[in-house]
């Protein structure tokens, strides 16, 4: 005897309806698997929830509510004007503080919106008297309603047939979101207006000066398909592009300026010359054009060649933290206008020669060393040189954040005359041991008697330090008083391996060799903030404090120009720029940002993060 079906109610839901029809529901022995499918669709959560979102949208129409009245705000207004005819009590102040405040009067208004019905623009009726030329042609009539903003078009005249052709659609603007024209569409009329023997320039500066309603009689392009898609593309700006003096651009009005650093959202790369990008994080949603890699890289090739492209590198000796090689003085280096003294040495002469550098950590922490570029051996083994490369024009990068398993991004600090990233470093990391550290340098001197092997240095052989920087394990090496020194990549995985974050200071000549997937370094970039005149600075101080000897005008223009040529060599591969005001503030700031690398994302080289 078969189970009778459960009367339904007048008044059971969708949903209802549902659930009591998935109850009823019983496997049978020829349609088996129709009744599990059945089942299993009907007992969707989500299936439910549509469900009752029906009942209660039907519920509502049912209901036909209509607002009391369509201008709430033209009644706000009045009675605040009222209120304010007369003297007033508390309660009505406070009601024409409610009345006139900013958030009330837009909830009023987006009130009227609705109770009106108004939510479409009011567009003019199409012209009845269209013409009738055009008889095998298809034809397309589309009007856009658009404020002040650019139409987001550009145009060409075909030098075959003279027809006005949509050369470029720029994402995000006012032609784009219509959806209805695109790149190849022959254009014929403006407003009624026609444009066939019209230039180009009358013809942009038409659209230019409709506002409101744009119509738009155009013959669409034969399209397979449209291949204006979203991009995922970002790269970082290496180089300064300012459209205005561009020549080459087809539409300087339609450029995206940007600076180096700005990190672009490529949207649409169809045109192999002109690339069209956003700037992440800008408010503006149009896209813009930029030069292509390919066609960037062409004209650097081209001024080249042509001997008009400007050398960033100086003929002269880079003005680095640089140190004291005079034969008699036993001082441990010189650095940033300021000698580093050993307790043998009480004074050294400001003449002494700066060509090495190499700086004492206090209170038990190791040494660190610096080279020159005199003095620094090659030691990549790659026979370039970073601050050189082909072309700066565009590096694809994505966003990174460091994994709870994975190891902490190496930290280079680069410094200009007068930074002392040094002694910067040092204080950080003596205030954070067990999060922070440095790798421990080789050397080839004797080892001291208070010396710990791999505490102040790893003590070898000249033989075996030789062996290693033939076998590129040093990112940078050199010779100081016949002594080798060298840090080695080893030393900083060490240092990795232990869970730490790692803290270089070296030569801008060793970034290349440092950017590398396994280590991920963040480059931070020194510089002392330098007083334009001697006359507005403490004539006994030395940049960053200290009283190491007078600051002559001319030691303030060779930092200037030290930090100057840093940029101008190494600024593309340096993500943050610290200005140091001070040695504390400058901790504090370089403190904070080693904290961020912990917990934030960050653009890194696409090429760093494995897929």
């Amino acid at each position: 005897m078969k189970e009778a079906m459960p009367v339904l109610t007048a008044g059971a839901g969708l949903h209802e309806t549902l659930a009591l029809l998935t109850s009823q529901l019983r496997p049978d022995a020829n349609h088996k698997e129709d009744m599990v499918f059945l089942k299993d669709v009907f007992s969707e959560r989500s299936l439910g929830y549509l469900m009752k979102i029906h009942e209660k949208l039907r519920q509502y129409e049912r209901q036909s509510p209509t607002p009391v009245l369509h201008s709430a705000s033209s009644l706000a207004d009045d009675v605040a004007e009222e209120l304010q005819s007369g003297p007033m009590s508390t309660e009505e102040k406070e009601l024409l503080h409610l009345l006139t405040s900013p958030h009330l009067k837009a909830v009023l208004s987006v009130h009227d919106t609705v109770a009106q019905k108004n939510f479409d623009p009011v567009l003019p009726p199409l012209p009845d008297d269209l013409e009738d030329e055009l008889e095998e042609e298809s034809v397309k009539i589309v009007r856009l309603v658009k404020n002040k903003e650019p139409l987001g078009a550009t145009i060409r005249r075909d030098e075959a047939t003279g027809a006005v052709i949509v050369a470029r659609i720029m994402r995000g603007g006012a032609a784009d979101r219509s959806g209805l024209v695109h790149v190849g569409d022959e254009l014929r009329e403006v407003n009624g207006v026609s444009v066939i023997h019209k230039r180009p320039d009358e013809i942009s500066q038409l659209l230019s000066q409709s506002q409101g309603s744009i119509t738009l009689k155009i013959i669409p392009a034969i399209k397979e398909e449209d291949r204006l898609k979203e991009s995922k593309v970002y790269v970082r700006a290496l180089f300064d592009y300012i459209p205005l003096e561009d020549k080459a651009t087809p539409c300087q009005e339609a450029g995206l300026p940007f600076k180096r650093g700005d990190i672009l959202q490529v949207v649409t790369q169809d045109d192999p010359t002109w690339w069209q990008a956003k700037r992440v994080g800008d408010s503006n949603l149009r896209a813009g054009l930029v030069p292509s890699k390919q066609f960037q890289e062409r004209r650097l090739a081209y001024r080249m060649k042509m001997g008009t492209l400007p050398n960033p590198k100086s003929p002269k000796k880079p003005v680095y933290d640089q140190g004291c090689d005079k034969e008699d003085c036993d001082c441990e280096g010189y650095f940033n206008g300021q000698y580093i003294v050993s307790p043998k040495c009480k004074a050294v002469a400001p003449s002494c020669g700066q060509v090495f550098s190499w700086e004492f950590y206090s209170a038990g922490l190791r040494r660190s060393f610096r080279l020159s570029r005199k003095d620094r051996q090659g030691s990549s083994g790659e026979g370039s040189d970073p601050g050189d490369p082909d072309f700066l024009t565009y590096e694809e990068v994505t966003r990174y954040q460091q994994r709870p398993n994975e190891r902490p991004r190496l930290v280079v600090l680069i410094g200009s005359l007068g930074a002392r990233i040094n002694e910067l470093k040092q204080r950080v990391i003596a205030e954070n041991p067990h999060r922070f550290a440095v790798a421990v340098p080789h050397t080839t001197r004797p080892k001291k008697p208070h010396e710990k092997e791999g505490v102040e240095y790893h003590f070898v052989t000249k033989q075996q330090f030789d062996a290693d920087a033939l076998n590129n394990k040093f990112i940078e090496h050199g010779e100081y008083k016949e002594n080798q020194y060298g840090t080695s990549i080893e030393a900083i995985r060490s240092v990795q391996a232990k869970n730490k974050m790692c803290v270089v200071d070296v030569q801008p000549e060793a970034l290349k060799r440092l950017r590398t997937a396994e280590f991920k370094p963040y480059v931070i970039f020194v510089k002392p903030r330098v007083p334009e005149s001697r006359r507005r600075r403490s004539a006994a101080t030395s940049p960053g404090g200290g009283d190491h000897g007078r600051v002559t005008d001319e030691d303030l223009q060779e930092m200037r120009q030290s930090a100057i040529q840093i940029d101008q060599q190494y600024g593309h591969l340096v993500d943050r720029v610290l200005i140091k005001e001070d040695s504390a503030s400058a901790c504090t700031e370089l403190r904070g940002i080693l904290e961020r690398l912990e917990r934030e994302s960050f653009w890194v080289p696409v090429s760093w993060v494995r897929t």
